[in-house]
């Protein structure tokens, strides 16, 4: 995928954690624990931060190893989206896949960070 396609996949899963992150703040509070709604308030602000990292990696204008912006995805998708059902569903198991997303997470902002070289 294009780095325009990465930037515009960041973008849109920003957007998204905005309309998560809202919905947890209105739609969940009074139908979870505090407890799962931290759980929650987590997965979004993994889900922004990593989508910020895509926009940003995507702009940059050096050389950067492609397979980063798909371990950043689906690591965010992994973590975050263990942590959504975890709430959504009340299957406190699905807690032990979070772990794996986190190392994709960790990983991929490590390759960036070690494989991004100076724009020309």
């Amino acid at each position: 995928m294009a780095r325009l396609g990465w930037f515009q996949v960041g973008l849109l899963s920003l957007a998204l954690a905005v309309a998560l992150g809202a919905f947890g703040a209105h739609g969940l509070q009074s139908l979870v624990s505090e407890a799962r709604l931290e759980t929650w308030h987590t997965a979004v602000r993994y889900q922004a931060w990593i989508s910020l990292a895509l926009v940003v990696i995507a702009s940059w204008r050096g050389d950067i190893a492609a397979p980063v912006f798909w371990c950043l995805l689906l690591g965010m998708v992994v973590f975050s989206g263990s942590l959504y059902a975890l709430v959504l569903l009340d299957f406190p198991r699905l807690g032990a896949i979070t772990p794996l997303g986190g190392v994709l997470l960790i990983s991929g902002l490590g390759w960036a960070a070690f494989s991004a070289k100076r724009p020309d």
